[in-house]
């Protein structure tokens, strides 16, 4: 079996497996939607906020936790390629993939907390939107909408 069968393969029997499992529903309240099969998903704008703030804090916290030895492997790898021992510029090049790494990870932090800023924004005015212009409409003129 080819690798683009194989992995035909894998990503099918995934899928089967979540198109199978029920909604996610923590409170009994039906307001997560959707069950095996649908296409609903529901989602507030707490939920959104709250996703967001914790994705806020964790770029936050990059720099700090993701940089913490950070200046003592430099250290240790100018000592070692010092010393004359391969590993010290094992270890530079070791720091400075994970430097890339811990930017990388704080700009998806940063795209994750604007775009779901942005998305319960753009939400919010939507349904006002929606919610004026509905007003205006008399019940039987709603009703000729939807059939």
């Amino acid at each position: 079996m080819s690798f683009d069968e194989e992995w035909q393969q894998h990503k099918d029997e995934v899928s089967m497996r979540l198109n199978g499992l029920p909604a996610y529903d923590p409170g009994g309240t039906g307001e997560y939607g959707g069950g095996p099969g649908t296409a609903d998903y529901i989602v507030h704008a707490d939920d959104l906020g709250r996703i967001g703030h914790d994705a806020f804090l964790l770029f936050n916290g990059m720099d700090g936790a993701g940089k913490y030895a950070q200046a003592g492997s430099e250290a240790a790898a100018t000592a070692l390629k010092g010393g004359g021992f391969d590993t010290g510029n094992a270890l530079a090049e070791l720091n400075k993939v994970w430097d890339t790494q811990v930017t990388t990870l704080k700009q998806a932090c940063a795209h994750i907390s604007n775009h779901l800023e942005y998305s319960a924004k753009t939400n919010q005015a939507t349904d006002q939107w929606i919610e004026t212009s509905l007003k205006s409409l008399s019940a039987s003129k709603i009703n000729d909408l939807f059939k």
